[in-house]
């Protein structure tokens, strides 16, 4: 069990990722493949994946660097699951690029307890540069093999989580918040008691917590090894299996194009969305995000209202009804 203590200052201080983030999907993505785990959930992906990697040696060789340094069980180095920022998988690779010599060198120096120090890593006295540019690559390549393809249900998934957690807190507050982690946690003031495969206590101390939801987390939360790190606590969300999510997709994407209907999903799965927030999520120019939305407002399918200097999208009713005739999976929008 991992006990993690809350003091009034930390109550304050609770985020909620609301995308998914890139390096720990990725992760626990990398542990799925070698647990098979999920035979429901993960079933599907495993042998498509499995075909991509017996095609490309490069996506197999980068695959092979990372399973060196992320076992299925046991200790995995804090770097490679940087601060979550939503900022995308590029903003994830500057800061692992980032990591100071000291920190990487005490890392592997506590992974190298159980296993052998991967090939990869230069030695102590010289530059980080080197092996975490190594490491980097790898994860960008494994990134677009294993998560690239399924990144849209991933992200709707995730949201749909984010829209669950938002209610509970605003029908019953923080505790609400925690009682709807159940079963993989339970409040206890002031302790979540979350099931962990090892016993050990987190103090917050002021520093709040960031809650991660992920699709790839299985059967039980992950976090931080380092207590002294900014808290994070990544837990499974709920799962369609991959290949009936993406059915749904495919039916959408013929009927609107693919970039419009991501948009239509996009907004449909979060509160009143600004074009900049849209554009970032789906990684489209602003204008691009602005004339796909400016086309589903005049199909009825999104309002728009100003908020100050913002201007807010909103999916219409038509346009749930739309995403659930489909069958597609969006992300919990409600009906105006």
């Amino acid at each position: 069990m991992l006990r993690i203590r809350f003091g009034w200052r930390d109550l304050e201080n609770i985020r909620i990722a609301q995308q998914p983030d890139p390096l720990w999907e990725l992760m626990c993505a990398v542990c799925r493949l070698q647990t098979r785990q999920g035979v429901v959930e993960f079933g599907h992906w495993r042998r498509e994946t499995g075909l991509r990697l017996s095609r490309d040696r490069r996506a197999s060789h980068a695959l092979g660097t990372l399973r060196t340094v992320i076992p299925a069980s046991g200790y995995i180095p804090d770097f490679l699951t940087p601060p979550v920022t939503d900022e995308g998988l590029e903003a994830g690779l500057d800061q692992i690029g980032a990591t100071p010599r000291d920190r990487l060198t005490a890392e592997m120096a506590r992974f190298a307890r159980d296993r052998p120090v991967p090939g990869w890593m230069r030695g102590l006295h010289e530059p980080a540069t080197s092996s975490l540019k190594v490491v980097s690559d790898a994860l960008r390549a494994s990134f677009r093999t294993l998560l690239e393809p399924y990144w849209r249900h991933v992200s709707s998934a995730v949201c749909d989580d984010v829209s669950v957690r938002a209610r509970a807190v605003l029908n019953g507050g923080t505790a609400a918040l925690f009682e709807s982690l159940a079963p993989y946690a339970h409040w206890n003031p002031p302790y979540l008691d979350v099931d962990y495969p090892v016993d050990r206590e987190l103090r917050l101390e002021g520093r709040g917590l960031t809650l991660v939801p992920s699709y790839f987390c299985w059967h039980r939360p992950t976090a931080l090894a380092d207590p002294a790190l900014d808290p994070v606590l990544v837990y499974p969300v709920r799962k369609q299996p991959l290949d009936i999510a993406r059915a749904g997709e495919e039916r959408l994407d013929r009927l609107l194009g693919r970039t419009r209907s991501a948009v239509l999903v996009d907004v449909a799965g979060h509160p009143p969305r600004t074009t900049t927030e849209v554009a970032r999520a789906l990684e489209l120019a602003p204008a691009s995000a602005s004339y796909q939305i400016g086309v589903l407002r005049g199909a009825g399918l999104i309002v728009s209202r100003r908020d100050g200097k913002h201007v807010e999208h909103t999916a219409t009713s038509l346009a749930l009804d739309l995403l659930a005739g489909t069958g597609a999976t969006f992300r919990g929008g409600s009906k105006t």
